[in-house]
C-alpha cells in the first residue's frame, strides 16, 4: 500500500531558506495518497529562531545569518558536519500525535548513539538528546500543518561548535553542545545517516523505500548522506 512506501532524498549541503521553502511547498501540495519522504542533508552556516524564540537567547551572530522560521523551539545553529534529517510524514495517517513523534525521533538518535556505545537520553522538559544533563548532541524542531510534519532533527557529528557559544542553544543557558567526534574517532556522517534512516524507517513502519537522486522543488540532489 502507498502509505507503506517512503521516499529517501540525499540532498548534500543546502541553503536553509531554499530547503525550508521546499518543505513548505511539499506539505501544501501533498494529499492523502502522497508517499512520505525523508530528506537527508547538511546546511550552510545559519542560525534559526523558532516561532516562540526569544531574542535574548541570541548573544552574538557575527557574520552568520539569522532566520525566523516556523518550527517550534528556540534558537539553534546549523552548519556542515551536522546531520540533518527532515521526515515529511503524514502523522494523521500514521496515527501519531506530536509528542509521540518527538519521542520517536529522540529514540532514533539514542539508538544510533548506542551503536557507538554512547549512553544518551531525552529530557521531557527540553526536547532533544543529551549525553548527560549538561551536554546536548541532538536537537528537534517540528512544524505540523494539515496533519503532516516538516522540519525535523539535527545530530552533531563533526562540525565547528563555536557558533553555539554565540547563542543559548534551544534557549538553554546551562548546557553546552557536544558532537560524536568528541566521543569516537573520525565518525563517518554518511554511515551514520544510513543508520539513522534505517532505524527511523523501521520505527515508522515502512516496508518499501524509494531512493531519489533528482532535482526537486529547486533543490539539486547529491549523494551526500
Amino acid at each position: 500500500m502507498i502509505e507503506k512506501n517512503i521516499v529517501i532524498r540525499d540532498l548534500g549541503i543546502q541553503d536553509y531558506l531554499t530547503c525550508w521553502q521546499a518543505m513548505q511547498s511539499f506539505t501544501d501540495q501533498r494529499d492523502e495518497h502522497t508517499s512520505d519522504e525523508i530528506w537527508c542533508l547538511q546546511h550552510s552556516p545559519v542560525f534559526t529562531q523558532g516561532q516562540n524564540g526569544k531574542p535574548e537567547h541570541i548573544l552574538n551572530t557575527s557574520h552568520i545569518p539569522v532566520l525566523q522560521v516556523d518550527r517550534g523551539g528556540q534558537v539553534t545553529y546549523h552548519g556542515p558536519g551536522q546531520l540533518v534529517i527532515y521526515p515529511l510524514v503524514n502523522l494523521k495517517r500514521k496515527k501519531l500525535n506530536i509528542r509521540e513523534f518527538v519521542t520517536l525521533l529522540e529514540n532514533t538518535m539514542i539508538q544510533v548513539l548506542s551503536d557507538y556505545h554512547i549512553s544518551a537520553h531525552a529530557r521531557r522538559d527540553a526536547p532533544g538528546v543529551y549525553i548527560n544533563d549538561t551536554q546536548k548532541i541532538g536537537s528537534i524542531g517540528l512544524r505540523v500543518r494539515r496533519g503532516c510534519s516538516y522540519h525535523g532533527l539535527a545530530l552533531n557529528i563533526d562540525m565547528d561548535l563555536q557558533p553555539f557559544s554565540q547563542i543559548n542553544p534551544c534557549g538553554l543557558s546551562q548546557i553546552t553542545m557536544t558532537q560524536l567526534s568528541q566521543w569516537i574517532v573520525k565518525p563517518d556522517i554518511n554511515v551514520i545517516a544510513q543508520q539513522l534512516i534505517s532505524y527511523l524507517v523501521k520505527h515508522l513502519g515502512y516496508t518499501t523505500l524509494t531512493y531519489q537522486q533528482d532535482t526537486y522543488h529547486g533543490i539539486k540532489s547529491e549523494t551526500a548522506c
